[in-house]
């Protein structure tokens, strides 16, 4: 529950936030007429993440049972993957991310409102898209879907009220600390998911060291219990846990930690003798 909902609160709120500007400036400018394609897009983007979410729930179900292994492992990756960049990709535009924005907005006015509706529509969709994949594969590592829904839906809703209420100015937020931590613990969450695929992979036969167990606690802690699916879909606890996935574990957490809080490079000015 709780990593569907952090996963639905950073992207989410990402969303808002990229949608919650660009109505601001529109707003703001007096170029209302924009705010359709602006809503076409989002409209849009969410009906596809929607799509996405429903195609793989619905593909990994009709597959063997061999190839459900691999499908859950291979999105697994896919979605490490694409969380990763995100929260880098976050850290590196953040600054620059509302006058690019405007700038769309600008183009937009002079270019075209389909402009503006894809500006719309890629911001959400990616956010959407990453959601959908990663919220599929977390759900994997969890006993019960029920606890993890409701963290979904409870993300999705809190993301939405804090986007309203930023746009509105009700409440201020420091917001690079909070995708500085929202970021961080996406990437233990995402080194869960990893250490999963890596499990399907192991039972795939390819990957060893199945049988190669750093532990095994299945007789004290059951792996359907509520504390087990809370540790697997947080931190990517696993009961068996083999040793090629407690070092892959390790080694992506401590350095993609170390990358992503390592302080942003500044450059130090100019001096210009007269």
């Amino acid at each position: 529950m709780l990593s569907s909902f952090l996963i639905a609160l950073r992207e989410g709120l990402e969303a808002a936030l990229i949608v919650g500007i660009l109505v601001a400036y529109v707003v703001k400018t007096n170029r209302r007429f924009l705010l359709t394609p602006i809503w076409a897009g989002v409209s849009l983007a969410l009906a596809l993440s929607v799509a996405l979410g429903g195609f793989l729930g619905f593909t990994s179900a009709e597959l063997s049972a061999r190839g459900e292994e691999f499908f859950a492992g291979t999105t697994s990756f896919v979605a490490v993957g694409l969380v990763t960049w995100m929260v880098f990709w976050m850290k590196r535009t953040a600054r620059s991310l509302r006058d690019e924005l405007h700038e769309k907005v600008d183009t937009a006015a002079m270019v075209g409102p389909l402009t503006l509706a894809s500006a719309a529509f890629f911001a959400v969709a990616r956010e959407g898209l990453e959601t959908a994949l990663f919220v599929y594969t977390n759900f994997q590592t969890v006993g019960s879907k029920v606890p993890a829904t409701i963290g979904l839906i409870s993300g999705l809703a809190l993301s939405v009220l804090l986007g309203y209420a930023l746009y509105r100015r009700a409440i201020k937020i420091n917001l690079s600390k909070f995708f500085t931590i929202t970021g961080a613990a996406l990437i233990i969450v995402a080194a869960g998911v990893l250490s999963y695929g890596i499990h399907e992979y192991q039972e795939l036969g390819w990957l060893p060291g199945e049988s190669a167990y750093a532990w095994d606690v299945t007789s004290w802690l059951a792996p359907d219990s509520i504390l087990a699916s809370v540790l697997a879909g947080t931190i990517g606890f696993d009961t068996t846990m083999s040793w090629l996935q407690l070092v892959v574990w390790g080694a992506f957490v401590v350095g993609t930690l170390a990358l992503y809080l390592k302080p942003a490079k500044t450059t130090a000015p100019v001096l210009v003798s007269k």
